[in-house]
């Protein structure tokens, strides 16, 4: 029978008993490592006063939206490997999908507006606070979250008209679009055509921003008379430069990969990875981070 609304069998990790115990207790581990890594950065950007800046304001949107990110997909796959139901409705699958696209193209909007501070950070020091305000961090961050939202209901809407034929394959573990296109018996060159559009605008331009920003800032860095001043400066970058290599490196390899058992390999590195990294690159490399945590735990103790 050839329907619209289908289920879906998602594929998943199609292992032994034993194997999937491991990979739900392996991805268990991953889920819990970037919810208390993330909750942990909110939590201090939080309560520490000194960290109420753009820069950290920042952060914190970034560590809240990878904790909704990888909350799509990490505990729907735990699911079907310990229960091994791999059937998903077509409705789950629709929100899914929609959730996904919506978190990973704000992630690149975000990640632009973080190069933008950094940019005016490095390059206009003395005028930072000022050009930096409440208003401009929230004009950043607000488009962000409601251009993604619009653009996944687009690409929602085109998948919902596209005809499946019986119960569909799904060869990842979690409805993902470029699958979903695949498996589909429509004519699918509309939806390609605005996938190409979508891509200039929500991935090309953004990294060319970034890239802009960059350019700039070690032009100026360079300008810097001593070392020491010159690795202070770029230092500040340095966790920002990690984690916008790790995601979009981690997204062309994963886009421009034909085979399907690579695909689930590599959407699981795509969605974890800047996820589990953000904290860690953070913590580690970033002394008010590790000032604020130390300043808060002394609390902690002094209270006792």
């Amino acid at each position: 029978n050839i329907t619209s609304g289908p289920a879906f069998y998602i594929f998943a990790f199609f292992t032994s008993e034993n194997q999937r115990l491991l990979i739900v207790v392996i991805v268990l581990l991953i889920y819990l490592i970037i919810l208390s890594g993330n909750l942990l950065i909110i939590s201090l950007i939080c309560l520490e006063p000194r960290l109420h800046t753009p820069m950290y304001f920042f952060l914190c949107n970034l560590s809240t939206l990878d904790i909704m990110y990888v909350s799509t997909t990490l505990p729907k796959l735990i699911y079907i490997c310990h229960t091994g139901d791999h059937v998903m409705s077509f409705t789950s699958c629709m929100v899914q999908m929609y959730f996904y696209m919506m978190f990973a193209d704000t992630e690149c909007f975000l990640l632009t507006s973080m190069a933008i501070d950094r940019y005016v950070a490095v390059c206009f020091p003395l005028h930072y606070s000022l050009i930096m305000s409440k208003q401009i961090c929230f004009l950043l961050i607000l488009p962000a979250w409601f251009v993604s939202s619009i653009n996944a209901s687009i690409i929602t809407c085109f998948i919902t008209k596209l005809t499946y034929i019986g119960m569909v394959d799904i060869t990842n573990f979690f409805c993902d679009l470029k699958a979903l296109m695949n498996t589909s018996f429509s004519d699918t060159s509309s939806l390609k055509l605005f996938i190409i559009v979508n891509v200039v605008f929500i991935g090309f331009i953004p990294s060319c921003l970034i890239l802009a920003s960059y350019v700039r800032i070690i032009h100026t860095v360079l300008k810097i008379k001593t070392s020491v001043a010159r690795w202070k400066t770029f230092s500040s970058c340095s966790s920002h430069i990690t984690i916008v290599i790790v995601y979009y490196g981690s997204a062309i390899i994963l886009y421009l990969s034909d085979s399907l058992k690579e695909d689930v390999v590599l959407s699981l590195m795509f969605v974890t990875l800047v996820p589990m990294l953000n904290p860690l690159v953070y913590s580690l490399r970033n002394r008010d981070i590790i000032g604020a945590l130390s300043i808060i735990l002394q609390r902690k103790i002094n209270c006792f």
